[in-house]
């Protein structure tokens, strides 16, 4: 079962997709990634990317923890149908799915100009290095961030930290059991922690 953590949502319970290959981010790791983003600052209105949303579950933490724009992006088409149905659960404005690969959203552009203060990644294990390392590129070239955006790359503890494009840079790394999350940063930025 997964549910919503904290926040103006907290407590509700999340649908995931079934057969979809999608495996959620546990309760665990989403409450101590969500802790650190809150204490930096990095939730309150911001504009939250959420990239192989599976079930949303990352993106809507972010939006009930304050995040004033969610999109969340998912080309399984039955994983995508989940995500919309927990975002009627959730019931907070500012969230929208999009049903496309990461790689055709990125290539067109943020919405309306809309950059993004938050990204997260969340890919399938399948997804490989060179191909993520295209997704941060894209990220980059595309105009997708904002000037003091956070990138966050959740893996296996078996992958190899991701490749950072110029644009980005790593500020920081975390273990939880075999889980690593990666947090990078434009250079220009303070870092965190």
């Amino acid at each position: 079962m997964t549910r919503i953590i904290s926040g103006s949502a907290g407590g509700r319970t999340l649908r995931t997709p079934a057969g979809s290959g999608t495996r959620p981010t546990s309760d665990r790791v989403r409450e101590a990634l969500f802790s650190r983003l809150e204490h930096h600052g990095l939730l309150d209105g911001t504009h939250v990317l959420d990239l192989y949303a599976g079930s949303g579950a990352l993106g809507l933490e972010a939006a009930s923890r304050g995040a004033s724009l969610v999109l969340l992006v998912e080309s399984d088409k039955k994983a995508a149908k989940v995500i919309a149905a927990n975002i009627d659960v959730v019931g907070i404005p500012g969230v929208r799915v999009i049903t496309d690969t990461v790689e055709r959203v990125l290539r067109g552009g943020p919405p309306a100009g809309i950059r993004m203060d938050l990204v997260l990644i969340d890919p399938p294990y399948d997804v490989g290095e060179a191909a993520l390392g295209d997704v941060l590129t894209a990220l980059v070239e595309q105009g997708w961030l904002g000037p003091e955006a956070f990138v966050v790359v959740e893996r296996s503890t078996r992958s190899p930290q991701p490749s950072w494009p110029p644009g980005l840079e790593l500020s920081g790394e975390k273990r939880y059991g075999e889980t690593t999350i990666w947090f990078a940063e434009p250079p220009i930025s303070g870092g965190v922690a």
